[in-house]
């Protein structure tokens, strides 16, 4: 029979139980102030979900939530360049470490923020032999310290923008248990929906709460004649059934994109844009069941 922490008779010293409980305790505290912590995940990388979440901290915010946003790709961070915070410099006080401020007042951290340039990539001191194990849990540490370290304060909403993978919800409910739900991003094509598909299992396993899945780059509007086209023809023009609720299909337009270049959430400045009507309706959805768990909470 497997044993945990609390089973053990000795630890040689390292007190390891109770170093655990008091990260755990650390982390309760930090967090104590935030009503609501929502992952948006897809399992698959590339098909836009930092977009997805800085738009819909964007619109939260603008809506009248106090929000916060946790880059959670250690290795590969892009929140910082999305809300246009990267030029502000993050301080240690007596608290803890100041968020950067982005449109509407979004707290944001990243590791981008924490990095000397541009072109210096995370890299991870450990034992060559399974390198691989090491880093994860180097990940999952670096997590928990962003999350425990950062003074977020009073907010509605914590968005946790994760990386591609499955596992990586787990990660995040190993040190969240009462994760308040999931966001699952995807794009119509066969092998994100393949892999998306995992994700979707990973979080029913989980036991955390699915608000729905938001189907990304579905067709493409021409910006000129305004004729629409798909994108992905393998599979089809319908949404996929993929057994939880369907947010919203958001067409692709570039200038989501090159709007997240200059650091400037396309959805504030262009708010009568067909793409971003849609996203407020994606928004308003996350904002409603966030309430409806409030008021069954009580």
């Amino acid at each position: 029979m497997a044993k945990r922490y609390a089973d053990m008779a000795g630890d040689g010293g390292s007190n390891i139980l109770g170093q655990v409980r008091s990260q755990g305790e650390r982390l309760r505290a930090r967090l104590s102030g935030v009503r609501n912590v929502v992952a948006i995940t897809s399992g698959k990388g590339g098909v836009g979900k930092s977009v997805i979440t800085a738009s819909l901290a964007a619109l939260l915010s603008q809506a009248g939530e106090k929000v916060g946003v946790l880059d959670a790709d250690i290795n590969g961070p892009s929140i910082g360049k999305m809300l246009g915070v990267r030029d502000q410099e993050v301080a240690m006080g007596a608290d803890g470490l100041a968020p950067a401020i982005g449109p509407n007042g979004i707290r944001v951290m990243s590791m981008d923020l924490l990095l000397p340039g541009d072109d210096v990539p995370v890299t991870w001191d450990g034992p060559d032999q399974e390198a691989y194990v090491w880093r994860g849990t180097m990940e999952v540490g670096a997590l928990r310290e962003f999350l425990t370290d950062t003074v977020w304060g009073e907010l509605s909403v914590l968005l946790l923008d994760l990386p591609p993978g499955a596992e990586r919800l787990p990660n995040v409910t190993s040190l969240i248990p009462d994760l308040s739900g999931v966001v699952v991003v995807t794009i119509p094509s066969e092998v994100s929906l393949l892999v998306v598909r995992k994700a979707i299992t990973v979080a029913r396993e989980t036991g955390v709460p699915i608000i729905g899945v938001v189907e990304n780059m579905a067709g493409y509007a021409c910006t000129h004649c305004g004729k629409e086209g798909a994108l992905f023809r393998s599979v089809g023009s319908a949404p996929p059934d993929l057994g939880i609720p369907h947010l919203g299909t958001v067409p692709f337009d570039p200038r989501l994109t090159e709007a997240a270049d200059r650091g400037t959430p396309f959805v504030l400045d262009n708010p009568d844009e067909p793409v971003s009507k849609i996203l407020g309706e994606i928004a308003q959805q996350v904002r409603q069941f966030l309430k409806s768990k409030s008021e069954d909470a009580r």
